[in-house]
């Protein structure tokens, strides 16, 4: 069988590869991708490939993106160190959700589960776990703890308008133009919150699409955002970051 690993950590990369060389050798890895540039470039051209590794944040940005560019028909097993994503890789044609650091018991009944399922087993078992994934767990974060003074308080994402770090804090902006001390990291804020509504624009700022004044245009082609409420630290989208940001202004 002839796969492909799509992830951008090269240590992640290599170890699924020595794991995969020892439970399963005959399952040939004929090509590494880190992004979802080459990803779809690779897929757009011939290819034999009969499963799929796929990490859900890649070097570019979320790999759900890929499926809006192109179609892929081998099954994909997904690899991810969070699991907010899961009712949303089931709706792909996921065979299993793998949860990092991936054990190697959990990699070989998702190999056996592509061995033995048939299409039908497939969609019922699909159907079960968006019904129980629908009725147990929300998709993405929805509140937030944080301190204000000798309070603590609960903020709903909604009524949050972005995040910033400054002097190692992490501090929540609401649309009411409350500044929180929050404890959650922008690393984890940027994998937990829903990506259709709050976007990682630099390693400073993480903000909502609703928090957006103006933009302007600015050295490097980058972009320089005012934020709504004010804020003292200047936004600017950064280089790596602004054809992602594009993108999700479109959506």
């Amino acid at each position: 069988m002839n796969a492909v690993i799509i992830e951008d950590e090269k240590l992640a990369a290599q170890k699924l590869q020595k794991m995969l060389a020892r439970i399963q050798p005959g399952l040939k890895i004929v090509k590494v991708m880190g992004s979802i540039e080459e990803a779809v470039d690779f897929f757009q051209n011939e290819h034999d490939v009969e499963l799929v590794f796929l990490d859900i944040h890649l070097s570019d940005g979320s790999s759900f993106n890929i499926f809006d560019k192109i179609e892929i028909k081998a099954p994909i097993i997904f690899t991810t160190a969070y699991d907010e994503y899961a009712l949303k890789a089931f709706k792909v044609n996921s065979i299993d959700y793998l949860l990092k650091p991936i054990a190697e018991t959990d990699l070989l009944k998702a190999l056996d589960k592509l061995k033995n399922i048939t299409e039908k087993e497939e969609k019922v078992n699909v159907e079960k776990f968006l019904s129980a994934f629908k009725e147990n767990k929300p998709a993405f974060k929805q509140r937030f703890l944080v301190s204000y003074g000798s309070q603590i308080k609960s903020i709903k994402a909604e009524e949050t308008a972005y995040f910033y770090a400054d002097n190692k804090m992490v501090f929540l902006v609401s649309h009411s133009g409350h500044k929180y001390v929050t404890n959650d990291t922008l690393d984890h804020l940027e994998h937990s919150l829903d990506p259709m509504e709050f976007f990682r624009v630099n390693r400073t700022f993480m903000i909502g699409i609703n928090s957006i004044k103006q933009m302007h245009t600015y050295s490097r082609s980058r972009i320089k955002i005012d934020l709504l409420p004010e804020c003292e630290k200047e936004c600017i989208v950064s280089t790596e970051k602004c054809g992602g940001f594009k993108e999700w202004l479109g959506k």
